[in-house]
């Protein structure tokens, strides 16, 4: 597994994988709905998968000594190390810019503050865009677009309610926003689910994904 993790990033790797990163950084945007900056992640998969297509990959990849299961498995894990950074990124420049920033300037007027709660929700909309992606363009790999069009639709959705919510919910709109020196326990919490929902919709994308591109005819 190890080894065609290693493939990945040296052979299906799309720069933007790297340049969406520094995307954390929108958190210092005044204003702005900081839930949008974990599409991005998903977009850099749909340019990795694409890349992986025109190159012919997934036939080069299921002609190496490895089982079949275990080639979306290794694309799932190395989207999800990206993932993973964007999520730690996103909490360290909020830090920061809590740090910097007065009390004032914390509250977001477009969706949720720049703090461990949208972390949080990053990594359910995360693990929502990995569930429905990877598992549908498993099913058939020269079939990119429909996957990622489903997928990026549920993540939009999602992020709409989160902005709703950040108006019209008082968990959203007293507790959840602001910087993440009050309500510091409910907003840890919510940080909590979230990886933990993270956790468990990428292992779904695993299991799924695997399952369903052992039955396809490369």
């Amino acid at each position: 597994m190890l080894n065609l993790i290693k493939k990945e990033i040296s052979l299906c790797l799309h720069p933007t994988s790297f340049i969406f990163l520094a995307f954390a950084g929108l958190v210092f945007v005044p204003n702005y709905p900081y839930e949008v900056i974990f599409f991005f992640s998903g977009l850099s998969v749909y340019f990795c998968c694409v890349t992986s297509r025109e190159n012919g990959d997934l036939p080069f990849t299921c002609a190496l000594p490895v089982t079949k299961r275990d080639v979306p498995i290794a694309r799932i894990l190395t989207a999800a190390g990206l993932q993973c950074i964007l999520l730690l990124l996103t909490g360290i420049a909020g830090a920061l810019k809590e740090a910097v920033f007065p009390p004032e300037l914390l509250f977001n007027g477009a969706g949720l503050s720049a703090n461990v709660a949208l972390v949080g929700v990053g990594g359910i909309l995360l693990g929502v865009f990995n569930a429905i992606f990877f598992p549908l363009y498993y099913k058939k790999p020269e079939k990119i677009g429909i996957p990622f069009v489903i997928a990026a639709a549920s993540v939009f959705v999602l992020i709409g309610a989160s902005v709703t919510l950040r108006w019209t919910h008082p968990l959203f709109l007293n507790i959840l926003n602001g910087g993440n020196s009050e309500h510091t326990g409910a907003k840890l919490l919510a940080l909590a689910v979230g990886l933990c929902g993270y956790i468990a919709l990428t292992a779904l994308a695993c299991r799924l994904s695997a399952k369903r591109f052992e039955n396809v005819d490369l």
